[in-house]
């Protein structure tokens, strides 16, 4: 699949969900996650592995035929393992398609992510996918993809009590939450599930709570909430929502209400409660703290 094709295996590339795997048991869950997301949204599965040195040099320009016949060979057997994997939790039902790389995996993914529906990525990995707490490709991916990006731990859950939690939406009130939002509401109706949408408007610590004042300011915030998700319930009129106000910093309340949801939702940068985040504070923190799977969605 090369940055400009229109498709894959018959299905267009804007219904396409892409894997990327390295070998690692998170890359894998990852994957795991995105087949079960394909199967909801009736999409295909691309499975990619990229065989580039860590240094980031294309093999071709180092190695000789031999060995790079060994990191090809390597390489199917890891975008192998990695359909097992997801053939064993989704079944037949997905179209999945495999690619092995030689170029750097984080260009290839950011290419792609001008096309394809989203991209799922393990938090941690090998090979390619290995350095940082949370890792290089999920730093760099959620940072510059043009499409949400699914990070997924290696403890997430993926039992069927978990599928029965709903979505949490981050909600700042400024214009850039609106997309996540949307694709909070959209994987909430295909799960199933209701949408806890929480919007935490201070950046006061722990549990104070002013003793003047209180009741106006919670009131305009209410109504700054209310207008954010105006018109989805008539839109997704089988998604139950759940409104949470909390007086809390944003990273703190996403991190609490983290555990009773299946999926966190945030936006690529925002104002007010989530100031600054092209990836910033909230949702760097969010991403490396939270073991829930999260999706960064830009504006």
């Amino acid at each position: 699949m090369t940055a400009d094709a229109s498709s894959v295996a018959g299905q267009p590339m804007s219904r396409i969900i892409i894997a990327a795997v390295d070998g690692s048991a998170t890359s894998y869950r990852a994957a795991v996650w995105a087949a079960v997301a394909a199967d909801l949204h009736g999409c295909g599965l691309h499975l990619v592995t990229s065989i580039s040195l860590p240094v980031g040099e294309i093999p071709g320009e180092l190695l000789g035929d031999t060995d790079l016949e060994l990191l090809d060979r390597d390489g199917q057997r890891i975008v192998g393992e990695a359909g097992r994997a997801v053939r064993a939790a989704a079944g037949a039902a997905v179209p999945i398609t495999t690619e092995v790389i030689r170029e750097p995996i984080i260009g290839y993914l950011l290419d792609q992510s001008r096309h394809v529906r989203a991209i799922a990525v393990g938090s941690r990995g090998l090979g390619a996918i290995r350095r940082g707490l949370l890792g290089s490709v999920a730093d760099a991916v959620t940072r510059h993809a043009h499409c949400p990006v699914a990070v997924i731990h290696a403890t997430a859950a993926a039992d069927p009590l978990s599928a029965e939690k709903p979505v949490l939406v981050g909600i700042d009130g400024s214009p850039h939450s609106v997309p996540a939002v949307e694709f909070a509401f959209q994987e909430a109706s295909v799960r199933k599930v209701g949408v806890t949408a929480l919007h935490a408007w201070t950046d006061v610590l722990g549990s104070y709570v002013p003793l003047i004042g209180w009741e106006p300011l919670r009131a305009q915030e209410n109504e700054l909430l209310s207008e954010r998700l105006a018109g989805f319930g008539e839109r997704y009129p089988d998604v139950p929502v759940r409104r949470m106000l909390m007086t809390e910093r944003p990273a703190q309340a996403l991190l609490q209400e983290s555990e009773h949801a299946q999926l966190v939702v945030i936006g690529s940068r925002g104002r007010g409660g989530f100031t600054g985040m092209l990836l910033g504070s909230t949702s760097s923190t969010v991403l490396h703290n939270v073991e829930t799977p999260t999706v960064v969605v830009r504006a």
